[in-house]
Order: structure tokens, then sequence, then C-alpha cells
């Protein structure tokens, strides 16, 4: 079985593969004061709670943005598992032509996410991520990852306001029952969601018009739930898309059939 873990900045993602196909996943929040021995401690109880035993895993890879915790992440997987695990880099062999002017500065999240895209598409894309930050990826058909959008998310956005104006509450992250709020809760969450929706849709029309033509577009990430359902523009809601894109390029980095950690 193969061990796939996405680090993400607000929270870290695992899944558990059998061959190609995901068995388990769970979703837990980053903290980059936590050990190596805590985050092993965790994951072995959430494998237990899945029926199943540190033997099995045979194989681990991990995507990291946050540099404090991607030593962390291979200490625990190499205390607890016996296993070096395979991190996610924009050397590896991905299936896609890096037009980026420096690829390194790609985060390993939207190098897995759009080599998944690709590898279940096969056509022009345009991958939002909706997690800390949101962000837009940019493939053709041809296998090019051209670049993309980074923007501020909706959570830390929200968390923003919330911050720095002294007379708005914390809501709840929910579609209000109109666009014209009736009360500040709803007010906020009409700015909230819509805007966030009208921020996609724009991005997306603009990326469209600079490439000359329509993409696919997908959505991905914490709060794609949440956000996708109200814009025009997105076509496709993966939620797994990121545990995928780290099972693929760990087959592809062994040259492994899918039968090689089952």
């Amino acid at each position: 079985m193969l061990l796939a873990i996405d680090i993400g900045n607000s929270n870290i993602v695992w899944g558990i593969f059998e061959g190609s196909t995901l068995i388990a996943h769970w979703r837990t929040a980053t903290d980059p004061k936590t050990t190596a021995d805590e985050y092993g401690v965790l994951c072995l109880n959430l494998l237990t709670r899945s029926g199943r035993v540190p033997e099995q895993i045979t194989g681990a890879i991990i995507s990291s943005v946050v540099p404090a915790l991607t030593g962390t992440f291979e200490s625990m997987v190499e205390t607890y598992f016996h296993r070096t695990p395979l991190l996610v880099s924009a050397d590896m062999d991905m299936g896609l032509t890096l037009k980026y002017s420096n690829p390194n500065e790609i985060g390993s999240d939207r190098i897995v996410n759009a080599a998944a895209a690709y590898h279940k598409y096969r056509r022009d894309l345009i991958i939002v991520d909706f997690g800390t930050a949101t962000t837009f990826c940019a493939v053709t058909q041809a296998g090019e990852y051209l670049g993309g959008v980074i923007a501020p998310g909706l959570s830390i956005s929200a968390e923003a306001l919330f911050t720095r104006a002294a007379k708005l509450s914390k809501v709840e992250l929910a579609r209000p029952k109109t666009v014209i709020g009736t009360d500040t809760a709803s007010s906020i969450q009409a700015g909230l969601l819509y805007g966030y929706a009208g921020l996609v849709d724009a991005l997306v029309r603009r990326i469209e018009q600079e490439l000359g033509r329509t993409s696919y577009v997908i959505a991905t990430g914490g709060l794609a739930t949440v956000i996708a359902p109200e814009t025009t523009s997105i076509q496709k809601i993966d939620p797994l898309l990121t545990l995928e894109g780290l099972e693929l390029l760990y087959r592809r980095a062994r040259g492994a059939t899918t039968e090689t950690w089952a």
C-alpha cells in the first residue's frame, strides 16, 4: 500500500492507495509545532481505525508547501513505516512540460494537481485549487504547464476582515438565502461566497481570453464544494485530485505498475 501525504498551509490530507485505488483518506489541521512522533502516532491511529497496520505500507510520497514540516514528515515516515518517502519536486517526471520561468518556484501541490488533471482529462485545462491560497493553473492539451494565478484564499480573506473590522464577527462560510443581506451575518456571507465566485469566473474568463480558447475548468481543494457551485465557469469538482496526483507521480517515479505496492 502507498501512503500519500499532501502538506498544505491549513490542512494535511492523508491517503492510502491499494494499487491505484484510494481506499482511505483523512484531513487534519496543519501545525508546524507538531513533532514527528506526534504525527506518527496520529497516522498510526488513522490506520488502525481503518483496519490496517503499518507493515502494509510499502511506499510513501509527500507533497509539502510548509518547509518547516517537510523534514518532520520525512522523519515520521522513516521512523514509523521504515520507508524513505519520495518528495515531490519540479525535477520529477510528471508527464508535463513546465513553461514556468523558474519551475522550482511552483508549489508542489500545483505540480501534483496539474499532473493528475492532465493525466485524467488530456485537454486544455484550468485547475482551480481552493486552499489557503486560491490558485489557478493553465495546462494545454499538448501537456504544457503554462503557469497561472495566485489569489488570497477565502478563509484568510475572511479572517482578515474579522480581524481588521472591529464590529464584524465571524460567520459560517455558508450560502446565504439572498445576495442582498438582511443582517450583518448574511451580508458577510454574500460578500465572501459570491465575491469569490465572481473572482473565479473573472479570472477564468481572462485566462481563456489570453489563451484564445476555452478550457475545461476543474475545482479541487478544501473549499471547492462551497464555492464551485456558485460559479458559472467551473465544470467539474474533483476533491481528491491532489491525492490521485501523488499516486500517479509515485508510480511514474518508480516506473512501476500499480501492483507494486498492493
